[in-house]
């Protein structure tokens, strides 16, 4: 599907009908589709989302680690630029982002040394990924990752990683307002609970994004 191919269908969910039915009736949920070149951006796949010791664990965190590595190995084998993105501070101060960290104050887990700001084994940049750390929970804010994703010619961005509600979520409404097309890819994303989890992809998919199933995700990558 192409951006002239727009269509009122929502992403299919568990959600009710009534509610998928007044959305799509008032515009909502149309098609963003596919363009004619993706970029993978893993957001935040690192260990502090998957060790259960940590404040950030996420129970269905495994689950979208092995997604991830599926649409990497997708990507890879078609040559189609990825990127990873991670949050982190010069030390657990977390000055560069004081506010956010008066927020979150877990984020001082992703402080410059500590183990749980790495790459797990299942999803690790490779020569040629593009590797960017930021402050905020979006992978644009403060970030050259815009420019590098229109330097290497991309216009759909598939999106997955840690957590839905928040980085995940923010980076899809970034791709959008710099004129990417965001594919959030529903099995690569976890977050703490499934009412947060379920209610950002239902509200992405409604106004930012498409949601896309894996499978689908997989064979678009692989064919380019």
């Amino acid at each position: 599907m192409n951006g002239a191919e727009l269509s009122t269908t929502p992403s299919g969910t568990a959600r009710g009908g009534r509610l998928d039915a007044d959305y799509a009736g008032a515009g909502f949920a149309r098609r963003l589709g596919w363009g004619t070149r993706p970029g993978l951006v893993l957001v935040d796949p690192v260990a502090a989302y998957a060790v259960p010791s940590s404040p950030l664990f996420l129970a269905t965190a495994e689950a979208a680690l092995a997604a991830l590595a599926a649409l990497v190995a997708a990507a890879r084998a078609a040559r189609v630029p990825v990127a990873f993105t991670a949050v982190r501070y010069a030390d657990e101060s977390c000055a560069e982002a004081p506010l956010f960290a008066t927020k979150v104050p877990a984020l001082t887990a992703f402080a410059a040394g500590n183990p749980l700001g790495d790459f797990p084994t299942q999803v690790t940049p490779a020569p040629g990924d593009h590797i960017v750390y930021k402050h905020y929970a979006s992978a644009f804010a403060g970030t050259a990752l815009a420019a590098w994703l229109t330097a290497a010619g991309v216009d759909t961005v598939v999106l997955g990683g840690f957590s839905t509600s928040g980085c995940v979520r923010a980076s899809a409404v970034d791709a959008l307002q710099h004129g990417f097309r965001p594919m959030v890819v529903r099995e690569a994303c976890a977050d703490r609970d499934p009412g947060p989890h379920e209610a950002n992809l239902f509200d992405l998919d409604a106004k930012y994004a498409d949601v896309v199933p894996l499978a689908d995700a997989v064979a678009r990558l692989a064919g380019h």
